[in-house]
């Protein structure tokens, strides 16, 4: 029995990347595309599919968010979460929200198939850079650092500040006003205890949370 899959992500090369790796295994099949969250629930609503591989960072509203909508209307479905970001606390949001798998894109090729298999099982998989984090963060204890007390649209909005991304590009990709993506900005410069966007972004890259 052939796996039906739906690849949710706005990147049109990407996708097309993904759909390569997947003709690979005769026993997937894609059945379908989204580059929104709000086509990706469309596409579920009306369509079966087993197996959804979900950009976190969309346009308009958070991957969490849909991840979210996805389970409460097809419970059934497995979600497995895609990311630029090796970022431990949004594996674990992920996780808790109901992801049967969470891959960074740079990982993805090579781990691809095998999260596919094993989520297909009804089994968990996480990336392998993902896993050596989490290790790190059971060994270091319970105390959080300081972008882990982000909310999920802070944490979003702070990667995207970090990536080069101005304010009023963000308001445009994430359909929000400018005045709140500022909001947002102050609130995680002082919960970071920094001043300026150099900072952030510095503070981003010295804790792998946007590429260098």
């Amino acid at each position: 029995m052939l796996t039906k899959i739906l690849i949710v992500d706005d990147h049109t090369i990407f996708r097309e990347g993904l759909k390569l790796i997947l003709a690979e295994n005769p026993e997937v099949v894609v059945g379908g595309e989204a580059d929104s969250g709000q086509e990706a629930l469309k596409e579920v609503s009306e369509n079966n599919y087993d197996i959804v591989l979900l950009d976190i960072s969309l346009p308009e509203r958070n991957g969490l968010e849909i991840l979210r909508e996805i389970k409460n209307r097809r419970p059934d479905i497995h979600v497995i979460m895609l990311t630029m970001y090796p970022e431990e606390v949004y594996a674990i949001s992920a996780l808790k929200i109901g992801a049967s798998g969470y891959l960074t894109k740079k990982q993805a090729p090579d781990e691809l198939m095998q999260a596919i298999k094993k989520v297909s099982k009804g089994e968990k998989f996480i990336s392998s850079s993902i896993v050596e984090k989490l290790i790190l963060i059971a060994e270091n204890g319970s105390e959080k650092l300081p972008h882990e007390t982000l909310s999920d649209r802070e944490h979003q909005v702070m990667c995207m500040i970090a990536s080069g991304k101005t304010v009023s590009k963000i308001s445009e990709d994430l359909s929000l006003s400018i005045n709140t993506i500022s909001t947002f900005r102050k609130r995680i410069l002082k919960k970071l205890n920094l001043m300026t966007n150099a900072e952030l972004t510095s503070y981003a890259i010295k804790n792998q949370l946007v590429p260098e």
